[in-house]
């Protein structure tokens, strides 16, 4: 799929609703140096592009009892096609798991878990993770700190769109 061409105003205009999703499309108009009709017009099309993939809240784990973070690195016993489609299947329906990814290196998977507790943990592991047919290894991590988290991508005015061809 080719990537949609995006000039200074269509990366303002991300990086505000990165910011704010709220904002109205008024506030972003003048934010963004354009009237509020290109404006609204540049966000659908942003939208329709795929650019835009949804509208989320951002909810603090802490303050809803999910206190621990584990990143699982996984590898199979095999890396053929069918070994990685029964993994990512079984990871795509538990909801504990926030980010799967396939890795180059010595883990084939790199997972963030997020549970209340380690008992959480130890249960998702045992009746769902180890259960997982060609797994070969599990190794957790479990994160002590976060000292930086964000969602919004680094996204700069002056990208010329000519070079991300």
């Amino acid at each position: 799929m080719p990537q949609p061409r995006l000039d200074a105003i269509d990366r303002r205009i991300l990086r505000h609703l990165q910011d704010n999703a709220r904002i109205s499309n008024v506030d972003l108009a003048a934010r963004v140096g354009v009237s509020p009709s290109p404006c609204w017009r540049r966000v659908r099309e942003l939208e329709k592009a795929g650019v835009i993939s949804d509208y989320v809240t951002l909810v603090d784990a802490a303050s809803v009892g999910l206190t621990v973070s584990v990143f699982v690195s996984v590898s199979l016993e095999r890396q053929v096609e069918l070994a990685l489609e029964v993994f990512q299947d079984a990871i795509r329906d538990r909801p504990e798991v926030m980010e799967c990814y396939l890795m180059t290196g010595e883990a084939d998977y790199l997972l963030r878990v997020v549970v209340p507790d380690l008992m959480a943990y130890e249960r998702f592991l045992m009746d769902h993770l180890t259960r997982v047919p060609g797994i070969a290894s599990i190794k957790s991590s479990f994160a002590l700190k976060q000292v930086k988290y964000r969602t919004a991508l680094p996204l700069d005015d002056d990208v010329d769109a000519d070079a991300a061809e």
